[in-house]
């Protein structure tokens, strides 16, 4: 391991920003634990990384399953002996005005938006708390801080990441706390949309889509600062969006 690499946890790394982390962090040198649900994905990310010299593993990882989250924790700490950093990005944008009536879509949302994140924070708070030290990284959105047409349930999941973020980091003395809300950033989250409306709206405003290397950047950035330095909350939009 490379001196000073932490030990790195991401979930939803297959694609998108979760790549974008991944393959930021392991040219950090950092040491990475990868879970997502496409292990095909995983497994060709896996395998370029450790071409360039990376240490990194992945589990097939569904976010919604308490157990999977679960595993992946146990398996870092199993190979690793400790963890240094979980970073919860997983997360599903399936946009429809609320008319739709598109609850299996908001179901969807709430599981792995929200219960994914409480998941993945109970699958290391313990280890963290015995080691007392930690850094939890939960990737919002824009979306966390004000809400668009379309968008009501999937603000609501992200505004609570935000609260849920905030409050463990209140309740926590020795851990780091950090909520990154990305703004507009190119990624398969907007294939998901099924609704015609809020699929034809995405297409104008994702013209202007950051690359997902930025958000990587600020959560590098973050991870990077001293211990007794606990970066709460980056937003990271692109300099042309009015949102």
């Amino acid at each position: 391991m490379t001196p000073n690499a932490k030990v790195i946890i991401l979930t939803g790394a297959s694609s998108g920003i979760g790549e974008g982390i991944a393959r930021y962090l392991a040219q950090q040198g950092h040491t990475l634990v990868l879970g997502a649900r496409r292990t095909e994905r995983l497994a060709t990310l896996c395998d370029e990384l450790r071409s360039q010299g990376a240490l990194v593993d992945y589990l097939a990882t569904d976010v919604t399953q308490r157990s999977d989250t679960q595993k992946l924790a146990n398996f870092a700490l199993e190979k690793y002996g400790r963890i240094d950093v979980m970073i919860n990005n997983a997360g599903v944008m399936p946009l429809s005005p609320m008319s739709s009536m598109k609850v299996e879509e908001w179901d969807a949302m709430l599981d792995v938006n929200i219960r994914g994140v409480l998941y993945g924070i109970a699958a290391v708070l313990p280890t963290m708390q015995t080691q007392r030290a930690g850094h939890i990284i939960n990737i919002a959105s824009v979306g966390a801080l004000t809400v668009s047409p379309t968008a009501a349930v999937y603000c609501a999941t992200k505004f609570a990441v935000r609260a849920i973020s905030d409050g463990l980091r209140q309740e926590s003395r020795e851990l780091r706390v950090t909520v990154i809300n990305p703004g507009v950033v190119e990624s398969e989250l907007a294939d998901s949309i099924s609704d015609s409306v809020a699929r034809e709206a995405m297409k104008s405003y994702r013209q202007i889509a950051l690359k997902p290397e930025a958000i990587a950047k600020a959560v590098g950035w973050a991870i990077d600062q001293p211990g007794e330095v606990d970066v709460n909350e980056i937003t990271v939009r692109p300099t042309a969006s009015g949102h």
